[in-house]
């Protein structure tokens, strides 16, 4: 990864103009205080206001004996007023461009990555961090129905943003912390990732499909910023549009219950504790929920704590075909993952416990990872065939190659072959390859 950066950004105030932007945002904050409108006449409001502002900012330069602001300053500096009252602010700029993947405040310093992989640091976005802090207390407001609190007793928060990103703040380092993760792809299937992203090979893209069509339990691994969110959507792309969904999520990323191609889906996600440490509703709590829902399957958006247990349970107790993420560095590092959670989890299962659980319920784990050439791609897919006291048994059948990409290895199960096959699987392809 290249990197672009700025020198070193003396404190916050970043603008020649900052006390000017500060002092017409307050008016302007004062004036709107008492405007109870929302949406586009919000913003015609906050339009208005800041005309008025500019204009009477001039009049009074100008009965003081000074030059008012010259046009291109004067337009600067209406926009930084303006997107202080807007849903996202400074970072609707930002966010707008297609090419950003990330981006991550550290208080005043502000870097972006981009799809080509380069890294560049950009010139701050606030002036203060109480302007920061409270632009994230807005869009955590917006976010959804539940409360989502920023502050001192609760120092972080992560929200769902309008365009599919996921946003995660923290007010436990020196400056508040910020951390956008851009999904780029939400419309996507995986015929799209073979065919414009090279993802995969076709014939691991024609396995998939018949995976899911024969409902088989899925766990999609692999490190952070590997795609995984994006490929479950691109899997769940493949189930067929009569079957009943009910997705599961701390910050609600899938949106399935908004793509047409689910019409029968229930997007449950996790809330937290109010003022007075009570109403939290956790992922673990979720998943009985979710079965109480009469789904053909159940998708947790990430397994990383509790809620491995009932999802485990769940997958074993008929509603197969469901899916879930879990980070890990290898494909066979999944299930010691995921024996380490269940461990961690109020019904503290022991390995012996867990990994005939994980042995009988899970089917395929399917790792993610970066190519040499930097491309996201599958670099490996294990068959789980049963379990040994501690251990869970599994054949690599694809394996990964020189470049990471995922390569023949291991052969399925002649019953599993079978299965596959009834689901419009052709054998021969992988002998092909």
């Amino acid at each position: 990864m290249s990197i672009r950066a700025l020198p070193p950004v003396p404190g916050w105030k970043f603008s020649p103009h900052q006390d000017v932007i500060d002092q017409l945002r307050g008016q302007a904050a004062t004036r709107l205080s008492t405007t109870a409108t929302s949406g586009a006449q919000r913003d015609a409001a906050v339009h208005r206001v800041v005309t008025e502002l500019l204009d009477e900012h001039a009049r009074t330069s100008l009965a003081a004996g000074r030059m008012p602001l010259d046009p291109p300053v004067e337009a600067q500096v209406a926009a930084a007023i303006r997107d202080a009252f807007s849903g996202l602010g400074p970072l609707a700029n930002l966010l707008a461009d297609k090419k950003v993947t990330n981006i991550f405040l550290n208080g005043p310093a502000v870097w972006v990555t981009y799809l080509d992989g380069t890294k560049k640091r950009v010139p701050p976005l606030f002036s203060s961090k109480g302007e920061l802090v409270d632009r994230i207390r807005d869009i955590a407001a917006r976010a959804g129905t539940d409360e989502r609190r920023f502050d001192r007793g609760v120092p972080r928060v992560s929200v769902r943003l309008p365009d599919g990103s996921r946003l995660f703040a923290t007010l436990l380092s020196r400056e508040p912390a910020v951390a956008i993760r851009r999904h780029t792809l939400l419309d996507v299937d995986l015929d799209i990732l073979t065919r414009q992203h090279a993802v995969m090979h076709p014939t691991v893209t024609r396995l998939l499909h018949a995976m899911v069509r024969a409902r088989k339990n899925v766990v999609i691994c692999g490190g952070p910023a590997t795609g995984k969110t994006t490929f479950l959507r691109a899997c769940a792309k493949a189930i067929p549009p009569w079957e009943r969904l009910v997705t599961i999520e701390d910050t609600d990323e899938l949106a399935l219950d908004l793509d047409p191609a689910h019409p029968d889906c229930v997007a449950l996600q996790a809330r937290e504790p109010n003022v007075e440490g009570e109403g939290g509703i956790d992922l673990a709590e979720l998943v009985r929920w979710g079965l109480r829902m009469s789904p053909d399957r159940v998708i947790l958006g990430e397994a990383r704590g509790g809620e491995v247990v009932p999802m485990l349970n769940c997958m074993s107790q008929g509603t197969n075909g469901s899916m879930t993420t879990i980070h890990t560095s290898t494909s066979a590092q999944a299930f010691t993952k995921l024996m380490t959670y269940a461990a961690q989890s109020a019904e503290r299962l022991p390995f012996e416990a867990t990994a005939p659980l994980i042995g009988t319920a899970v089917h395929f784990v399917i790792h993610l990872a970066w190519s040499t050439d930097g491309v996201r791609v599958v670099s490996s897919v294990r068959e789980v065939v049963d379990a040994d006291h501690t251990q869970v048994i599994s054949n690599e059948i694809l394996r990964p190659g020189g470049d990471r990409r995922a390569t023949p290895a291991a052969p399925l199960r002649p019953d599993t072959l079978d299965e596959l096959a009834v689901a419009g699987f052709d054998p021969d392809l992988l002998a092909g390859w």
